[in-house]
């Protein structure tokens, strides 16, 4: 490659600047989970959740050319800012304002969770193009980031189950367990129109129906596919042959 080619207008496509902008809504929920506008925070981080759906699908629509994997990479360093710096920051800030007392194990948790989805996102560039199956190696990380956030929208929010959650979640983000993605379009269309309707505060007994119907989904989606693959392979660490 020549010098003169390296320019970054050689490089960045539509579908980076939507990658850009899970970035943008990563860092603002960072912010608001700073100053205490937890709610914000949360909903931003999945504003950020919807950026990074829909940034693969332009691209294979614009049938963009990534063989140098510019694309990819962008996607990568936007997730862990949205998905694994968000949401650990958002489960600090909550914890330093609900338990004060337990600083040092907020920040254990919270740098556990960075920790795993930069584990997790750097295997899976590595081995995404070489392996024979078309879902996820562990758990996906955006999912970690929903987790948090949905359960803190549904009103019905408790630090310590959060603490056990993430320890959890960020544990089966680095496991070798296999997740399916998901192509079911009346579901993904179901869960879209619940997110819209998350802001609207449709509340049963405090508690928000929309936050907690997407909060349930994501529970379902991690420990059956957890439970069925510890049916199947025995181990969630197997080394890959």
């Amino acid at each position: 490659m020549q010098l003169e080619n390296t320019g970054i207008l050689n490089f960045i496509k539509i579908p980076d600047i939507i990658s850009s902008l899970n970035m943008i809504f990563g860092f603002i929920a960072i912010l608001m989970a700073f100053n205490n506008y937890f709610t914000l925070s949360a909903i931003c981080i999945i504003i950020a959740i919807i950026f990074d759906s829909i940034d693969g699908w332009v691209a294979r629509k614009l049938g963009r050319d990534d063989s140098l994997g510019f694309g990819k990479n962008i996607d990568s360093l936007a997730d862990i800012v949205s998905f694994g710096a968000a949401p650990a920051a958002l489960l600090y800030s909550i914890g330093m304002k609900l338990s004060p007392n337990m600083q040092i194990l907020t920040a254990i948790i919270s740098l556990y969770m960075i920790w795993c989805g930069l584990l997790r996102l750097t295997r899976f560039n590595v081995i995404g193009d070489k392996i024979d199956y078309q879902g996820f190696i562990g758990f996906p990380i955006p999912g970690i980031a929903f987790l948090l956030a949905t359960f803190y929208l549904t009103g019905f929010f408790n630090i310590w189950v959060a603490y056990i959650l993430m320890i959890i979640t960020a544990t089966l983000m680095i496991s070798n367990l296999k997740y399916p993605k998901i192509d079911n379009y009346i579901l993904i269309g179901i869960s879209f129109i619940l997110i819209l309707l998350i802001p609207l505060k449709l509340a049963l007994y405090g508690i928000n129906i929309p936050a907690l119907i997407l909060f349930i989904f994501v529970l379902i989606y991690l420990f059956l596919n957890f439970y069925y693959n510890i049916n199947q392979e025995g181990s969630i660490f197997k080394k890959t042959q």
